[in-house]
């Protein structure tokens, strides 16, 4: 069986930056099982793995614009300490929920901070691998049809996949 839309693929894989620095990995776990053409990876990842099969392996490298687009500086943005006097363990690094809602779109996003100076905190609201070419060493470990529960859940119910 091969890899197409609506089929559960599991995968071991490592993913790298381009100086070949380790930054996620299966190795040691289980493999990563998701419902292929649902959204599940990025595009270009999902586009390499379309008509593989179990024991197939390769390597691909995927520019920003299928992974997690380019680097956007709008949305890096300093704002007044005051908006974080409820945070009790604000620091670099911590990553939080913002909602920003107009009269067309109630929209949230996960941002991160960056920084932190007397009177300011500033945000990122890229994803931290925005602007990256993303390496992948990949081994496909099965591919089999997704159930309908699966199918209407959204995600896979096996081991790699989500538990309920």
């Amino acid at each position: 069986m091969k890899i197409s839309n609506r089929k559960v693929a599991t995968i071991h894989y490592t993913l790298t930056d381009d100086n070949a620095q380790v930054l996620d990995s299966s190795d040691g776990s289980d493999p990563l099982a998701y419902i292929h053409g649902i959204g599940n990876l990025i595009s270009g990842l999902e586009e390499q793995l379309e008509g593989k099969g179990a024991g197939d392996k390769f390597k691909a490298s995927i520019a920003p614009e299928q992974a997690y687009g380019q680097r956007d500086e709008d949305l890096v943005q300093s704002l007044d300490a005051e908006n974080f006097a409820d945070i009790d363990d604000l620091q670099v690094g911590l990553e939080l929920e913002a909602s920003s809602s107009s009269e067309d779109d109630d929209e949230s996003n996960v941002v991160t901070i960056v920084a932190i100076e007397r009177d300011e905190v500033t945000v990122d609201g890229n994803h931290p691998l925005a602007g990256e070419t993303l390496h992948f060493d990949v081994s496909v470990v099965s591919v089999r049809d997704a159930t309908e529960e699966e199918l209407d859940h959204g995600h896979v119910h096996e081991a790699g996949g989500h538990h309920h």
